[in-house]
Order: C-alpha cells, then structure tokens, then sequence
C-alpha cells in the first residue's frame, strides 16, 4: 500500500511544478494601496487591470462611508448563527427583495460566498434521478457542483448550440429511463475569454425539450443590460432563466451572492442549500453595504457608462493593433499570444517591471500548451490614459516576444 502523500512529494501538479519561480510574482502576488486603477506591486506604481471592480465602487467615498458606520453599528459578527437558525434580520429580507426586483424574478436568497453557493445551489437542484447538462468551459464552481451529483451528467462544447442540442437528446432519453428531469447550466459571461453565454439560443431550444435552466452571471450582473441586470436582459431572456445566479464579488464590490428565480423555487432553496442552513448568516456590515452598492447600480447610470468607455477604447485600440482579443462580447478582454510558460514568466515581468503593467497571466492548463493568455479587467475608475499606456506597453512585448527576447531570457533562467 502507498503513502497517501506520496504523489503529492513526487508531482506537484501542472501549477504547482512552478512555484520556486512563480510564487510571490506570477501566482499570489501581493497587489497594495487602495484598489483603484493604480496600485502598488512590490514597491512600485502599477496600473491594475486584474481587479474584478467593474463600476469602481470599491474605493467610493459613499460605499467608504457606509460600510464603516455599518462596521461600528453592528461590528464583524452580527448576526450569529445560521439563518434558519439565529441569523436571520429584515435587512437580510429587504437586500433579497431589493435583488429580486433589479433582476426581474419573484425572489432571491442570499449566499455567503458565490463559489459555496453555487456549488450548493446545483446539488441542492438535482437528484441522482436528474441529468445535467452543462458547458465544458464553466467555471470551477459549477465543475465541482457536478462533481457532486450522483446522476448522469454531459458536457457539450463550449457555446455550441448543435453539440447542446445533440447533449439534450441524450439527456432525455437518459431522464425517461430514470424518471428525472434535466438541468441545464452555463454562464452569462464566460469570465476567461468574455464571451456571454448564448442564451436565447438555449432558451429557444426549451419548445423541443423540456429541461430547467441555471446562469451563473457573476461577470454579467452590473455590466450588461440596459440596467445592468445581466446577460438575460442584454439578450431579452431573462424571464425564461429559470435560476439566476450572481455575485456581490464583481460589479458590488463586496462578499456574498445571491440567487433568484419564482417564489416557490426559492423557498425550495432555502430549506435545502446545505451550504447556508449549516453556515453563519452573511454579517450585517455586508449585507448593508450590499444594500447601498445595489442602491448605487440603480441610480448611477454614469458608473456603467464610464465602464465601457474604457472598455471599447481598450478593445478597439488592441484590435486595431492587430491583437487578438478572441471573441469578448462583456468587459472582459483576453489577449492571445502564442509561447511557452517559461516565456510567459519573462514577459509577464517586463510588463510589470518595464512598463508598470499588471494583468493576470493564464497558462496550461487553464488554456491550451502554447498560448498566453492575458486577462484584463477594465473599470470605471481606469482613465484613457491608462488605456493608451497598456497599448504601447503591449505592442512592445509583442516584438520582444516575437523577435525570441523573451525565449532565450527564459532560457537563462531555466538552464538549471
């Protein structure tokens, strides 16, 4: 018999085989100062493009304010216990109705985390008796959420309507042998590449088959729409997601999440998601601050204006300069360059130490071997300025990448 930790001593996963050279830089890397468009990254001023605060509320003189009066008023605990429990307050219900309303369903229950509660969520929708069909690039929340259903489940390629629709019909004739239904799953925007989910298309497919529909719209939520409801009501579906998920992670600004579908639903939920009925509730100063960014979504059109002036201005600039930005449709913007890690390290280091740049690098096995992919997050609170320094930034790496710099920089460093 082996030691259970032998193969954690002999191979330490794809990632992990790079941390001597990439932990404290590449991966964990230590971003200070307020979040804003520029920040400090190991002493030096950096301009930040890895920063999930869309709308810029993070650093809000009004967000500031009231997340510490809250802090004072109510302190780190409050509520204890669970909410079934102990933990349950009427600001709890009126942040739940306050969502329900700006995504345009009966209901919405809170969450602690979005991770947690998606994963939660999904297990709590689905007997083993049940199918679930879900895009093969959803992210690892919902892969770990399927990874608990004891049923049967299919992936189908990503944002591929004739691969879902071939899915389908194994699903259900699956689902007629055991007597369930089926669920299936996918996202509002994909959060690596930026393409929104094609859901009108899958909502469509509903007339020919009969199944349930799940959205996580952590990337869509306060960005998309002519509210900022999400991915649904960019693409007029909203009433036909039969659950809707997203996150206070992004566009909020904050910790927690919610989901949100018909009254009845959600009252199913929340006697069944064991992730809440066996957690603390989510603490007051959260849950009011939550109250005001959602406030802020409502009635501050110019926040999601400013976003995407600083997002068509750096997806225009990059396409015009030849780059590939693949196929974004959402604020997310990947640039696509072909290499080795080792060559990504290098140049990662140039665009941070050279030209004051930081973005997050993606690597195998995230993406396929031989592409770079850097993910910038454009925000509010990003300028035109910033905007126009990153394209210059960019076109230089490319030459040093393409001209072999970076290739027999990395060269020296992994010659042991």
């Amino acid at each position: 018999m082996k030691d259970l930790f032998e193969k954690i001593y002999r191979d330490k996963g794809p990632l992990g085989k790079w941390a001597s050279h990439a932990e404290g830089y590449f991966v964990f890397p230590k971003l200070e100062g307020q979040i804003s468009n520029r920040m400090k990254f190991q002493g030096k001023d950096v301009i930040t493009w890895s920063i999930n605060d869309y709308l810029g509320l993070a650093n809000h003189p009004e967000i500031r304010k009231v997340d510490a009066e809250a802090g004072k008023q109510y302190g780190s605990a409050y509520p204890m216990g669970a909410r079934m429990m102990s933990g349950h307050t009427s600001l709890h219900e009126q942040l739940q109705d306050e969502l329900a309303e700006f995504v345009n369903k009966e209901a919405s229950y809170l969450l602690n985390f979005g991770y947690q509660g998606m994963v939660s969520t999904i297990d709590a929708l689905v007997t083993k008796h049940d199918v679930i069909v879900y895009d093969v690039d959803a992210h690892a929340c919902i892969i770990d959420g399927v990874r608990l259903h004891m049923g049967k489940r299919f992936t189908y390629k990503h944002n591929d309507i004739e691969s879902i629709e071939k899915n389908l019909e194994r699903a259900t004739k699956m689902a007629e042998h055991t007597g369930g239904g089926i669920l299936v799953i996918t996202e509002g925007v994909f959060g690596m590449r930026g393409e929104q989910g094609r859901l009108k298309e899958i909502v469509a497919l509903k007339k020919d088959y009969n199944f349930r529909l799940l959205v996580d719209d952590a990337h869509g939520f306060g960005t998309l729409g002519k509210t900022g409801a999400g991915a649904g009501e960019e693409q007029g579906v909203q009433d036909d997601i039969d659950v809707y998920f997203a996150t206070f992670a992004k566009s909020m600004a904050g910790t927690g999440a919610f989901i949100a579908a018909d009254k009845e639903i959600i009252d199913y939920l929340k006697y069944n998601l064991r992730s809440q009925m066996f957690a603390k509730s989510l603490q007051m100063q959260l849950v009011v601050g939550a109250l005001k960014r959602l406030d802020m979504l409502r009635t501050m059109p110019e926040l999601k204006e400013s976003l995407w002036t600083i997002v068509n201005a750096l997806q225009s600039g990059l396409k015009e300069r030849g780059f590939d930005i693949g196929t974004t449709q959402s604020c997310v913007t990947p640039v696509f360059l072909q290499g080795s890690v080792p060559e990504a390290m290098a140049l990662v280091r140039d665009l941070r130490e050279n030209h004051g740049i930081f973005c997050s690098i993606v690597v195998y096995p995230v993406v396929p071997k031989g592409v770079i992919l850097l993910r910038m997050i454009p925000t509010a609170t990003h300028t035109l300025e910033d905007v126009e320094e990153t394209l210059i930034a960019f076109s230089s790496i490319r030459q040093r990448l393409e001209n072999g710099t970076y290739k027999r920089l990395s060269a020296a460093v992994f010659a042991d």
